[in-house]
């Protein structure tokens, strides 16, 4: 008597032998021999079994045949969300809820894609209709962490510049009237001119327009940015000497004479480990160009766009205590918001 092959491809599985149970079931399902349920297994086999690419052009077979069962519209947003394409999970999660309101696990899945994205609300919120899902605390408390951290999410940052990396370029410039980088062309022109031959890092490099602005005072030019998409595009430049993918706060493996921050600081909030890291990553004769929107009187804080805001005496005090000094500071608008300018600050900061 034939045993139960799911069974007994979930079996293997369970007991870390997900390859083999992979081979068996594209085994059977080569014969002719499965159904819809054999191939939903065999994608989550070769998900543990290494092999995402396989199981991802596996979901995404199994949805042309099945395209509205909701079982396997939510299988092809799991592995999405295991490779890191948030944006097509969540779309393919809300698919499946259109088609299967009541697939709770669905629902939960979607609220981790929110929260590997940076979207702490959204994940809240779903979330807190799932209180029979095992872990929940712990992923509405870390919900609730990244809401109330004094800087934007990695994860949300990286989200949004992935998503916008394709049109990046054309919405900076045309629709919001992009100037950060030339903003701080100026600046560099008032408190460092005549300096050529820089070592220069250009933190939240994008695309690379700062880059393109500052590309002929650098005799090195290093780029970081959180999303890889950005870096692809920068990369195409072909301007800069190095690019990495990490986080600004700790971007810095050598000592540069410019650093460049042109419209980055917007996703942090508190500057303490920022300036403290600048500090300990510029020459001695080093300048840290860059611009923020600006808050009226202290503080700093979240504005309505997700984008943060700083008070002058903020950023005056905050260099203090990180050995740094104010070169320069001037009222500047770094881009548009609804057609309107965006009060900010460019800001020159040396050690002291």
């Amino acid at each position: 008597m034939e045993t139960d092959p799911i069974a007994d491809a979930e079996a293997l599985i369970a007991s870390g032998r997900a390859a083999e149970a992979a081979a068996k079931l594209q085994a059977r399902l080569a014969a002719g021999r499965g159904g819809l349920l054999a191939r939903l297994t065999l994608v989550t086999a070769l998900l543990e079994a290494g092999e995402a690419q396989a199981a991802l052009e596996e979901a995404r077979d199994a949805v042309a045949l099945n395209p509205g069962v909701a079982p396997a519209v939510m299988a092809l947003g799991e592995v999405l969300l295991r490779t890191g394409a948030l944006p097509a999970a969540i779309a393919e999660f809300q698919r499946a809820l259109r088609l299967d309101p009541g697939l709770e696990r669905a629902r939960y899945l979607s609220g981790c894609a929110w929260l590997e994205a940076g979207e702490a609300e959204k994940a809240l919120e779903i979330f807190k209709s799932l209180e029979s899902t095992p872990d929940i605390e712990a992923r509405m408390a870390r919900a609730r962490a990244i809401a109330d951290a004094p800087r934007s999410d990695a994860g949300y940052v990286r989200h949004l510049f992935d998503q916008f990396s394709a049109d990046y370029d054309a919405r900076m410039i045309g629709q919001l009237a992009y100037a950060a980088p030339q903003i701080l062309a100026d600046l560099a022109d008032l408190v460092m001119p005549g300096r050529f031959g820089l070592r220069i890092l250009d933190l939240g490099c994008g695309t690379g327009l700062a880059g393109v602005v500052f590309k002929s005072r650098a005799a090195r030019l290093d780029g970081i940015d959180l999303s890889p998409a950005m870096i692809e595009k920068a990369r195409a430049r072909g301007i800069y000497d190095s690019l990495r993918v990490g986080d600004i706060e700790t971007a810095f493996t050598q000592t540069y004479d410019l650093i460049l921050a042109a419209d980055t600081l917007v996703y942090l909030g508190a500057l303490t480990s920022l300036f403290r890291a600048v500090a300990a990553g510029l020459a001695a004769d080093g300048y840290f160009l860059f611009t923020t929107e600006a808050k009226m009187g202290a503080g700093f804080e979240l504005g309505p766009k997700r984008r943060w805001r700083h008070s002058e005496n903020y950023i005056r005090d905050e260099a203090a205590a990180a050995g740094l000094e104010v070169a320069g500071l001037m009222a500047a608008s770094p881009r548009t918001e609804s057609n309107q300018p965006v009060p900010g600050f460019a800001v020159a900061l040396t050690l002291v």
